[in-house]
């Protein structure tokens, strides 16, 4: 994940100073030359880390964060503010049209993943009730009207091209068939180039001019560092970007380019990609991003994603059969394939706050092991899954057989199902908080 070296240092930063009970502002003056570092080293623009250190520093040598019964916790408060207001404040809104269809008109560089993220983009907004378009006005690079039809289709939305044909002419047809078939959000997956250069430039002011967005978005790749933001500043002096989409955020990118890009431009980060999956984009948050940034977690987003991802007629059958004591291992091994849809365990663990980050660094999580227990309980007769108490030793042998694992696997599998289905009586008792075992 991106942050993670930044992270790690500003932990090891606030951890010297929890360790000292009253702070002067020689300490407080001290810790602010680490966390300059770190930033610097995470590669965040060097003018945008002195303003940073400047107004975080002027706060926290202040009497009201020195004379506090906790001035550690007191700082690490006002960096965190200061983190926030850095990459924005709040998460910006997309801007729709009054009269539809809205235009987005998507730009950046080539590798950037533009046509795959617009494609995320058009999902994302199917999700919100929205009928988008995606149309093809990249006519130059070999295959980009392929890739769009083919990630469109992944992400069930339409996608209107014309062939090798004139772009600005392309997307005023696009629109005209937006209007005439009800699509009220149109986006436009430009052309890019390997640099910026006027010819591509111009093409994307005359599409402008054409096209009337209401939002411009460029797509920047986190792993190029600030690169991306001298991209973005470019593009938001020839076009007047809305906004930008920070690409490959879930990779091991220092994260210096979204501390940055704001700053720099005054264009805030709307959109983050966090993996290769069809639905990888979130609504970026600020508030949230500085907080996991700090080790606070992000809890917001976990609620989210379970929101999202957990199929809620499903989830209130489960709640029925568990209030009626019933809880078989097919039951088991749905809850455990709705948990892995959340995404990795080390991404739902790094969520929560209070989780050492160093210690989950080296933590070893089995993403396999659902795949093992789906084979060993789809091995099994519907009578097993229903009454696993029938399993004895040649059931289990052949199970273990079946399902290419040992048999201590198998018990040990079957000692977790226990478990659960303890956890599920005190659930269906009362004994829980209604609700938990959406988390299982």
């Amino acid at each position: 994940m991106a942050f993670e070296s930044l992270g790690e240092k500003l932990a090891g930063v606030f951890k010297r100073l929890r360790g000292k009970g009253r702070l002067s502002e020689a300490d407080v003056r001290a810790a602010m030359r680490e966390v300059r570092l770190a930033l610097l080293e995470s590669d965040v623009n060097f003018k945008v880390v002195k303003d940073f250190i400047a107004k975080a520093t002027e706060r926290c040598v202040g009497a009201d964060v020195l004379e506090t019964l906790n001035p550690a916790q007191m700082v690490v408060k006002i960096v965190n503010e200061e983190l926030t207001a850095l990459m924005g404040g709040t998460s910006a809104k997309l801007q729709f049209s009054s009269k539809p269809p809205t235009v987005v008109m998507l730009c950046g560089l080539q590798g950037a993943g533009k046509t795959t993220n617009g494609a995320k983009l058009a999902g994302w907004l199917k999700k919100q009730g929205k009928r988008p378009l995606l149309a093809a006005c990249d006519v130059y690079r070999p295959a980009a009207i392929q890739q769009l039809l083919v990630v469109g289709g992944q992400n069930g939305v339409p996608v209107f091209e014309q062939g090798q044909g004139d772009p600005v002419a392309i997307a005023q047809n696009a629109v005209a068939h937006a209007r005439a078939h009800g699509n009220d959000v149109v986006l436009l997956d430009t052309a890019g180039r390997l640099h910026i250069d006027e010819t591509l430039m111009e093409e994307l002011r005359r599409l402008k001019d054409a096209a009337d967005p209401a939002e411009i978005l460029l797509v920047v790749d986190a792993m190029t560092g600030q690169d991306a933001v001298t991209a973005a500043a470019a593009f938001h002096e020839s076009l007047g970007l809305t906004g930008v989409i920070m690409t490959k955020l879930d990779g091991d990118a220092r994260g210096g380019a979204a501390l940055s890009v704001r700053a720099v431009t005054g264009c805030p980060i709307k959109f983050c990609g966090v993996g290769e999956k069809a639905d990888a984009l979130e609504v970026f948050h600020p508030e949230r991003m500085a907080s996991r940034i700090l080790g606070m977690g992000d809890v917001l987003s976990l609620i989210e994603k379970a929101e999202q991802t957990l199929d809620a007629k499903k989830t209130a059958e489960m709640e029925k059969r568990l209030r009626a004591g019933k809880f078989t291992l097919t039951d088991f091994l749905e809850q455990m394939a709705q948990l892995k849809g959340m995404g990795s365990m080390a991404d739902i663990a790094g969520m929560l706050p209070g989780v050492d980050k160093h210690a989950l660094k080296n933590a070893k999580f089995d993403e396999k092991a659902l795949a093992r227990t789906e084979a060993m309980i789809l091995s099994m007769t519907p009578k097993e899954r229903e009454n696993p108490e029938i399993l004895n030793s040649s059931r289990k042998r052949r199970v273990a057989a079946g399902s290419g694992v040992r048999v201590e696997d198998i018990n040990r599998m079957l000692k977790q199902y226990e478990m659960m289905k303890i956890l599920a009586r005190q659930m269906a008792s009362g004994k829980m908080p209604k609700g938990l075992g959406k988390l299982f």
